[in-house]
């Protein structure tokens, strides 16, 4: 079976620390058949170029590109490398993110929500006191409107809160409260053709599952969906294709005989055996 992580993130992004080429060696040692290089690039702060906490993304994001066009020529005939882009909160700011989508060719764009709009990252949040289901609504609504988005490919870890909230409080929350919104989701993105992404990275933090889990995988594809992307969401390179075998297993046992990889924006199935 053709193994392939479709969520990297390489030095180009503010929090990872592994050049481009070492995630594909590391994906060719692995034996991989294919790797996304999806830097980070938070549409709202592009406009603050130097001074922004994540780093300039006018100059990481071309610099991603270009490191991935430099293996992509380097490893043909080992290794297929993908253009990608890990586009957060595309809403928040429409000239950021055309920016973001000008700065060069992509395969594959993940959509993400990493915080509710005028809120901080769930990762920075302090969960003390919040009302947590009140908190969901939020999110799951303001995801909604970014699965309506046209200028992407996959919706990244749909359930990304749960790293947080979970470690923060001990408790897992009742998603069944939020059911209906999430199923709207799943709607709009089967209905404009766009893919659900397995984050295998959950397998390896406190929530020991993949965001999101086998139910909400399973009900997506009851609904009708048939594109499923899978990602380490790795950080370094020893991460790289770690879990995905795991994620195409949660793939098999949710009904789904394949999964996608990306060429210019069209999915390329890869058979589940």
């Amino acid at each position: 079976m053709k193994i392939c992580d479709l969520h990297t993130h390489s030095n180009n992004s503010f929090d990872a620390k592994s050049s481009v080429d070492d995630i594909c060696r590391a994906a060719i040692e692995r034996g991989l058949y294919a790797v996304a290089i999806t830097d980070h690039c938070e549409a709202p702060f592009i406009r603050f170029g130097d001074d922004c906490e994540f780093g300039c993304f006018d100059r990481l994001i071309p610099q991603s590109i270009a490191d991935t066009a430099a293996a992509r020529e380097k490893y043909a005939g080992q290794l297929r490398v993908i253009r990608g882009l890990e586009l957060g909160e595309p809403l928040d700011e429409p000239d950021g993110t055309a920016r973001a989508l000008s700065y060069g060719e992509y395969d594959f764009v993940l959509a993400s929500v990493h915080n509710i709009r005028n809120m901080q990252d769930f990762y920075y949040m302090n969960y003390s006191g919040v009302d947590i289901d009140g908190l969901l609504a939020l999110y799951f609504a303001e995801l909604e409107q970014v699965a309506a988005f046209p200028h992407f490919d996959s919706l990244s870890h749909l359930t990304y809160p749960l790293r947080y909230i979970f470690k923060g409080t001990g408790k897992m929350p009742d998603l069944s409260v939020h059911s209906d919104s999430i199923d709207r989701i799943f709607k709009i993105l089967i209905e404009n053709n766009k893919a659900l992404e397995i984050n295998v990275q959950g397998l390896f933090r406190e929530l020991k599952t993949t965001l999101p889990s086998l139910p909400l995988v399973r009900r997506y594809r009851e609904l009708g969906g048939r594109l499923i992307t899978i990602g380490t969401d790795a950080h370094s390179a020893d991460m790289v294709g770690v879990g995905i075998k795991e994620g195409i297993e949660v793939a098999k046992a949710a009904g789904f005989d394949s999964y996608a990889i990306y060429e210019d924006h069209e999915p390329v199935m890869i058979e589940i055996e």
